[in-house]
Order: structure tokens, then C-alpha cells, then sequence
């Protein structure tokens, strides 16, 4: 009986350990943007991130406060290399190597590193310096995990906008911009290579802001609609985020690249914005982000790629209230600078630190009596 006791005791404790999967752990996530001077500390983010059982995030750029906050928790974390290293990076694989040892071996495998996204949004945006270095430092970092045998641990990414298609409508009509294509096929070679998926940041709400009078507001909320019907594929869209996402399957598809998975890495909408953003508001907001999160709770695919689960990052965690730009930039988070929800998609509030650790420490008493116990049989 004392053998069999050990047995289940190794079993709890294999049960309630962190297990090491892949970047993305079922089909939610959320990023956590910080331009702001009134959130809540990283280990409240911690908590707040455990209570609502969101297990992926995605950071903007490697903060220690941030990373030694998430250390031991069990999340798993995509690092941002800023758009300002990239030149530094691309020119200089050495500083590549410096700057991996020091935001991501340095805190492995307590923090769960999972991913790099190598800048953000860099192609189409019209800085050539900037988009020709983007893979050099794509292939240097990546070179510094391999050094370090990290490769296959943490993926490296790098997020596009839709500034980089000619065009999206119909779905089977898209394709990447001339401009864009000479830097976006090598670096989907290299990525393909080294099995990154095309990562992109699709946003309904904008699309729906530029074009008011041309896309039904249902359409673009994931409510009942007609939708679209794409003649060439023969396929019907009851919601826009799908159709953008096949958009970029079809450009990848003309590219040459027809087996790549599109994640999205942000998508969201802003809760409250300027005169001409009159579709941010609370109720909308609530609207798209709980059917967003109803549709990704399905585990499905799109319509052109239907066996491949849809995978989100949700933009953002918290309204971020230095966030340059349009009102509606500071008005995109699920939760309030305090904690409190800004609109009720089924999380919680952040219930005070307390209250949490009580919990815990109960379970981890009632498995140290059950351990205890079973030693002695």
C-alpha cells in the first residue's frame, strides 16, 4: 500500500505541474500592452490573468519587471524585440545573441518564454530601412536560440497589418502589395523553413470606421447577417474577421506558401472613440469581443481552411490611457486600469490578492494532508 501511495503522490504532482506544450495553448489569448501610468502591477496582471484562466499573452517588448512577474505562474509568453532594435539586430548578430541571453535564456524555463515577435506591423508601413531589416534580424535572433538549442522551445513571429494586401474583397481577390512582396516572400521562406506561422493583426472595427456605409455593422459584430458570397471560391462569410483571415490565406496561397497557418495576434474593438468612430462604444465592443470569444471557444477553422482552429491574441487586456493617436486607441481593453471589467464577456474583476492566496494555500494544504496520508497506508 506504502508503494501505491508514492504512485498517486507522483501523480498529483505530475497533475498540478506546469506541462511545456508549443506557443499557443488552445485558441485564446490576449496581449498585454503597458503605454499607460495607471495599471495595475505585473503580479496583479499575474493574478488577474490566472483568475480570468487566460493562459497566453503577449508582451510588446521583454521587460524584467514583467518577465520575473510572470516566473513560476505557468502562462506562456510571446516577447516583443521593439521595432527600434531591428536595424541594431539585423547588422549585428552578436548584439542578437547579447540581447536573447539576456531577455530570454536568462529567465528560462521559470518564465515561459514561448515566442519572439521580431517588430510589429513593420512591413507595408513605408520605412524601407526598416522592412529590409526585418529578416536579417528574424534570421539573427533566431540564430541565437539555436545556439542556445531554443529553437524548438520558443517560435519566432512577427505580426503583419492589413497595409500589407493590395486588396481583401472578395476573400480570393487578395494578394500581397507589389511593394511589400519583395520583402514578405523571403521572410515567409525563411519562415516556412523553420515552421512560423504568418501572423496578423485583423480589426473588423476598423475596417467598419473607414466604411460605414458600405459594410453592415452586424457583419463586423458577428451578428445574424446575409454577409458576403465569394463567387471564385464559392464560399459564404457571415462574419468579417473570417473573411479577413482567409484574405491572407489567399494571398499566402498566391505566394506560393499554401500550407502556412494564419494566427491572429490582435484583433479587438475599442469600447470608446472620437466624433467620426461612432461605432465604438461599450455595447459594441461587448458585443464583438463576447462573440469573438464564443466563436473561438468552437475550435474551428475558417471557411476556406475549416480544419484549421482559429487561434487569437485579443487586443487588449487594459485601456491604455497614454496610447497616442485617436481616442478609440486608449479605449480597447476588457478590463479598467482598477481591475474592474469594462463590459461583461463572462471574466471577473480582479479579486484581491488575499482572497486568492487563502484558495491557494487551501488546496496546497488539503494536497500536503492527502500526501501525508497516503504515506502512511
Amino acid at each position: 500500500m506504502r508503494s501505491s501511495g508514492l504512485l498517486l503522490l507522483n501523480f498529483l504532482f505530475f497533475f498540478f505541474s506546469p506541462i511545456l506544450t508549443g506557443a499557443f495553448v488552445g485558441t485564446y489569448g490576449i496581449n498585454y500592452g503597458r503605454i499607460a501610468d495607471n495599471i495595475p502591477s505585473p503580479d496583479k496582471v499575474v493574478l488577474l490573468l490566472k483568475q480570468a484562466k487566460i493562459r497566453n499573452v503577449r508582451i510588446y517588448d521583454a521587460d524584467h519587471t514583467v518577465l520575473q512577474a510572470f516566473s513560476g505562474t505557468g502562462l506562456d509568453l510571446v516577447v516583443g524585440l521593439p521595432n527600434g532594435f531591428l536595424k541594431e539586430m539585423s547588422s549585428n548578430a552578436d548584439h542578437a545573441l547579447t540581447w536573447v541571453k539576456d531577455n530570454v535564456q536568462s529567465f528560462l524555463p521559470n518564465t515561459r518564454i514561448r515566442g519572439i515577435a521580431i517588430g510589429n506591423e513593420v512591413l507595408g508601413g513605408g520605412d524601407s530601412e526598416l522592412s529590409g531589416a526585418l529578416l536579417g534580424a528574424a534570421k539573427n535572433v533566431y540564430n541565437a536560440l539555436k545556439k542556445m538549442n531554443l529553437e524548438g522551445t520558443v517560435q519566432i513571429t512577427t505580426a503583419h497589418s492589413q497595409a500589407v494586401f493590395a486588396d481583401s474583397y472578395p476573400p480570393s481577390s487578395c494578394v500581397f502589395k507589389e511593394n511589400v512582396v519583395q520583402y514578405m516572400k523571403p521572410l515567409l521562406d525563411f519562415f516556412d523553413q523553420i515552421g512560423s506561422p504568418f501572423c496578423l493583426n485583423a480589426y473588423p472595427f476598423l475596417a467598419y470606421t473607414y466604411n460605414p456605409t458600405q459594410i453592415d455593422i452586424n457583419y463586423a459584430l458577428f451578428k445574424p447577417t446575409e454577409g458576403i458570397y465569394d463567387a471564385k471560391t464559392n464560399l459564404r462569410y457571415d462574419n468579417m474577421l473570417d473573411a479577413q483571415i482567409d484574405a491572407a490565406y489567399m494571398a499566402l496561397e498566391d505566394a506560393g506558401f499554401k500550407e502556412m497557418e494564419v494566427m491572429i495576434t490582435e484583433t479587438g474593438w475599442a469600447s470608446k472613440g472620437d466624433s467620426d468612430e461612432p461605432a465604438a462604444t461599450p455595447e459594441n465592443a461587448r458585443t464583438y469581443n463576447y462573440n469573438l470569444r464564443k466563436r473561438l471557444a468552437k475550435k474551428k477553422g475558417t471557411p476556406l481552411r475549416p480544419k484549421t482552429v482559429l487561434k487569437a491574441y485579443i487586443f487588449a487586456l487594459f485601456n491604455e490611457n497614454s496610447k497616442p493617436g485617436k481616442s478609440s486607441e486608449t479605449h480597447f481593453g476588457l478590463f479598467k486600469p482598477d481591475g474592474t471589467i469594462s463590459y461583461d464577456i463572462g471574466f471577473n474583476s480582479l479579486k484581491s490578492d488575499s482572497s486568492s492566496k487563502a484558495a491557494s494555500c487551501y488546496v496546497a494544504s488539503l494536497l500536503i494532508s492527502i500526501s501525508v496520508f497516503l504515506l502512511m497506508i
